[in-house]
């Protein structure tokens, strides 16, 4: 099947890139629901995507790209998942390693892996993404050594592991795969792994409640050669030490900013559904009823806390100040707790129609539920408040 992409229009969108995301919502919107449908891999969302020029958009300006700090990243990422979540989700982890790669990258001439990395989402709308969880470690944040190793050699490294929950598997141009050395006292840290390497493979495992097209795949690595400098950061694991306050801002931000964009699309399709149903002993539209307008008014406080929230910490982090680790986890959580239950309260106020699948209410149901397993999960988000408060 062909399809037609449009270009937002230039005059609309030039140098905005909200007001580009903005006008690729009627682009990928029915393609998301034909993806999820079809439980296929969102192919012509993220293709829609790169043509806009978005890949490159927390490329620094130096190299090139947007340079866009926290604030616009978030704004794209929650607006686009109004239409396409899953690929929002790749988009937004593409946003989180450039934007890590631009502040932690290693000082290298024009030639080095990072700015090749760069160079190709400029050029190419190339997509990276860190390929970390493991079958027996599970996610890394929880602690433990990945079984995923980069074995020395002569021209370089040989990696060899299987990651699993890879996002964006099937169009990445590179994995940056974290990974421990052979050595006698291991180093972890990323390799950076070209997909199309030998030894590179995709096992189409992901078959999912949510985000069905996001393509979170495994990706199995059978001693695949990659370039000495394709080391990004080999530290002894003691150094990694706790999280990243700017790190975490921007995943917890994104992620947050996915869901609650999510919620806005249920919010939406629920008040157009309330305006335009008349049930027969009513004579009126459902939208007249009290109990309904305290209802919507209620997912209305929920979506405007969000908002206020998600904002608030993408300025503090773009100024400088970003929060703790701790208190970005609290906003994700409490995010998207808030995002799951407008979707869950819309199902519950309108019934059969909610849960149908001729309605895209069901899919936002199960998109937005995905929230709960993304890091930092809620347990580890409240035990890490709970010991800081009590002092432990």
């Amino acid at each position: 099947m062909t399809i037609a992409l449009r270009r937002p229009a230039p005059e609309a969108t030039a140098g905005d890139p909200v007001a580009v995301a903005r006008a690729l919502v009627p682009v990928l919107a029915p393609l998301a629901a034909s993806d999820d449908r079809g439980g296929r891999f969102a192919h012509a969302s993220l293709a829609a995507i790169r043509e806009a020029g978005l890949a490159g958009l927390t490329v620094p300006a130096a190299r090139g790209g947007g340079g866009a700090g926290l604030t616009v990243a978030a704004a794209v990422i929650g607006t686009l998942a109004e239409a396409d979540p899953a690929a929002s989700l790749v988009l937004a982890m593409q946003f989180v390693q450039h934007a890590s790669l631009a502040r932690t990258g290693r000082v290298e001439g024009p030639d080095g892996i990072v700015a090749r990395l760069q160079r190709a989402a400029l050029r190419e709308g190339a997509l990276v993404n860190a390929l970390r969880v493991e079958p027996a470690l599970g996610s890394p944040s929880r602690g433990g050594l990945p079984e995923t190793v980069a074995r020395a050699t002569p021209d370089g490294w040989r990696v060899s592991g299987r990651k699993i929950y890879s996002t964006g598997a099937p169009v990445l141009a590179a994995g940056l795969v974290w990974a421990r050395t052979d050595e006698a006292e291991p180093r972890v840290g990323f390799v950076a792994v070209p997909m199309a390497a030998p030894g590179v493979r995709i096992e189409e495992t992901w078959d999912h409640l949510g985000l069905r097209a996001s393509g979170s795949h495994d990706v199995v690595l059978d001693d695949v050669a990659v370039p000495g400098d394709h080391a990004l950061d080999l530290r002894p694991p003691a150094e990694w030490g706790g999280p990243d306050p700017v790190t975490t801002a921007w995943l917890t931000t994104l992620l947050g900013g996915l869901y609650d964009g999510v919620a806005r699309a249920a919010q939406a399709w629920l008040c157009g559904h309330l305006v335009e149903r008349r049930p027969a002993n009513l004579g009126a539209p459902l939208a007249s009823l009290p109990r309904i307008q305290e209802a919507v008014g209620e997912n209305a406080r929920r979506l405007a806390v969000n908002r206020r929230l998600l904002r608030g910490v993408a300025a503090e982090t773009d100024a400088g100040e970003p929060p703790s680790a701790s208190e970005g986890g609290l906003v994700k959580l409490t995010v998207t707790e808030n995002a799951i239950a407008v979707v869950q309260d819309a199902v519950a106020l309108v019934g059969n129609p909610g849960l149908s699948r001729r309605n895209p209410l069901e899919r936002h149901l199960r998109d937005v539920l995905c929230a709960r397993i993304h890091t930092p999960q809620g347990d580890a988000v409240r035990l890490a408040a709970g010991r800081a408060a009590l002092g432990a």
